[in-house]
């Protein structure tokens, strides 16, 4: 006989299941959304944690590094940047040390080929890297680690919650656009990010998610740190006249140009430090000192860039040669970070020089044809997008970025045509995206991946949830509480399937406890139900799924025996890939 407590167990979870039809993508969205929670306030405590040192190296109060470079002393300048390296070097030296030489997996490779396995100590030696470089003005972005550290907890939850491999990709992915929407506070563009660079897809059983751990970490960014936009400009963007198009389509073919050449220089920093057979410690502590040097003669090429775009879209009256000399500065400081190994992203820098070229190209037509008055802090702006889209090779996403970043809506058409052209110069010029390199020989293994996965073993979830067909109405009942399933498989002693007992059939007999002592499972199972068997391809198995229009199917074996089941949202998750 059912005890009270189980009865009323039982009776809440009919009622949710049909009031709310909870189901996986329920429960996946349910954990999009903490994931995103959570990464939004990583992203947060690494930005606190960043000022905070900063702070302590540099003796400033000042947030932004290229206004603490300006009034630090030309001997500040080239060694804080070269004790932040040695520093940081430092901390990778003894983090492979700890992790005795295990190669790790960074979050691109858990997504795209590998398990969802993003190791979190190896996470957190890199993070602590990666903030002595920045804190100490290595011109690489934040935003790497914050990504970093977002997928890293994706990963951890998921082997908490021991969901299937898809599902790890999934968070793990998640995590990642949790960490971009964090830092620049771009929820869409977070997700697109994902989707457009790293999973080559926007199906929903994707994207859903993707948007709303997005969400939810913009939140969360929103609520502790404000919600002014990441790029604030003082006037509303505005388009003079049509002609104007001309101007940002011209932006475009010059950005489109100037993209792979920025592309080539990080590439050519890489090989140089590659040559030096030194230890990564003195290679950081070098790159940071390259930074230094050029900081005596350019202090604004400090930090991510962050503070001097700012001004660029804020302020009209900075002297082009500046900006000029600026720019230049910040490619080859950013090529000596990026290529010594500091840890961190390219992101931000990668709007720097956009904005700079954007800035630079709208005063030069204001220097030549001073009757249109153009703004130059609105080519800055379209600059941004353009190098991004031209860089990444994903214009959705680089589009739809400094709309979030800047909330001006009418720069989205000069957008629109400045990366789409931009892409394509740069399309013909034969770069590829910033991430190519990165990701070239994990596609390459995806392609094997998938010639691998193509039938029903390859995503089999084993220990099904069994009972006997003799087992007795107290006992279904207990098993539907300690497991999560709407199902349960019905088997012989040998294990061969005989049907289903659905949580549904229990719903008659929860009103009259004398009828269901005398209900056994073979009482209420359906034996009729779709079932796949273990040799089957992925195809097949989608239309079953189909003309089934259940969550799960039981997979068997040639002589009937259930081996496990087979997941419709880990199928549907595999084949959006």
């Amino acid at each position: 006989m059912l005890t009270f407590k189980i009865d009323k167990i039982l009776r809440l979870r009919l009622w949710l299941l049909e009031r709310f039809k909870l189901g996986e993508t329920s429960v996946t969205l349910f954990w999009a959304g903490v994931v995103g929670l959570c990464g939004g306030l990583l992203s947060v405590g690494f930005l606190r944690c960043v000022r905070a040192l900063q702070r302590v190296l540099t003796h400033h109060a000042e947030d932004n590094l290229a206004v603490i470079a300006t009034d630090l002393d030309n001997w500040e300048r080239v060694l804080i940047p070269t004790i932040g390296g040695l520093l940081a070097g430092a901390i990778l030296y003894l983090g492979k040390r700890l992790t005795r030489g295990k190669q790790s997996t960074d979050y691109m490779e858990a997504v795209l080929v590998g398990n969802g396995i993003v190791r979190f100590r190896d996470t957190v030696t890199k993070s602590a890297s990666s903030l002595f470089s920045i804190a100490s003005g290595s011109s690489i972005g934040r935003e790497g680690a914050m990504v970093t550290l977002s997928a890293a907890f994706a990963s951890w939850l998921g082997r908490a919650r021991k969901v299937s491999t898809p599902r790890l990709r999934l968070l793990v992915a998640c995590g990642a656009a949790a960490g971009i929407a964090a830092a620049y506070k771009t929820p869409v563009a977070g997700a697109l990010f994902v989707a457009e660079i790293i999973l080559g897809s926007i199906a929903m059983e994707t994207f859903g998610p993707l948007v709303f751990s997005s969400l939810i970490s913009t939140l969360v960014v929103y609520q502790l740190l404000g919600t002014t936009p990441t790029y604030l400009m003082p006037t509303v963007f505005h388009v003079g006249s049509n002609w104007d198009y001309l101007l940002f389509l011209l932006l475009g073919i010059l950005t489109g140009i100037f993209s792979p050449l920025f592309l080539k220089t990080l590439q050519g920093g890489e090989k140089i430090f590659h040559r030096l057979n030194l230890p990564l410690t003195v290679k950081l502590g070098i790159g940071g000192l390259i930074v230094g040097m050029i900081s005596i003669y350019s202090p604004l090429v400090w930090g991510n860039g962050y503070g001097v775009v700012g001004d660029l879209l804020c302020r009209e009256n900075l002297p082009w040669t500046l900006m000029m000399a600026t720019l230049l500065c910040k490619i080859f400081a950013t090529s000596a970070s990026v290529g010594s190994g500091a840890v961190g992203g390219v992101f931000t820098p990668t709007l720097f020089v956009g904005a700079a070229i954007g800035w630079l190209f709208g005063t030069l037509v204001n220097s030549l044809f001073p009757a249109l008055m153009v703004t130059p802090a609105g080519f800055a702006l379209v600059g941004m997008g353009c190098v991004l889209a031209a860089g990444t090779q994903a214009v959705l996403m680089s589009i739809i970025m400094i709309f979030e970043m800047s909330l001006q809506y009418e720069v989205v058409l000069p957008l629109m045509l400045g990366c789409v052209t931009a892409y394509f110069v740069a399309k013909g010029l034969g770069q590829e995206s910033i991430y190519a390199a990165h990701l070239k020989n994990k596609r390459a293994a995806k392609e094997l991946l998938s010639q691998r996965v193509l039938t029903v073993t390859n995503l089999l979830r084993k220990d099904p949830p069994t009972v006997a067909e003799t087992a007795p109405f107290g006992e279904i009942a207990r098993l539907f509480i300690a497991c999560r399933l709407n199902n349960l498989y019905v088997v012989d002693r040998q294990r061969r399937f005989l049907g289903v007992v659905s949580l549904h059939e229990m719903k008659p007999f929860l009103h009259d406890p004398n009828i269901a002592q005398a209900v056994l499972a073979a009482d209420m199972m359906r034996d009729d139900f779709p079932t796949l068997m273990v040799t089957q391809n992925l195809s097949e198995a989608l239309h079953r799924f189909t003309a089934a229009d259940v969550e799960r199917l039981p997979v068997l074996d040639e002589e009937g025996v259930l081996l496990g089941y087979l997941s419709k949202t880990d199928l549907l998750l595999t084949l959006a890939k």
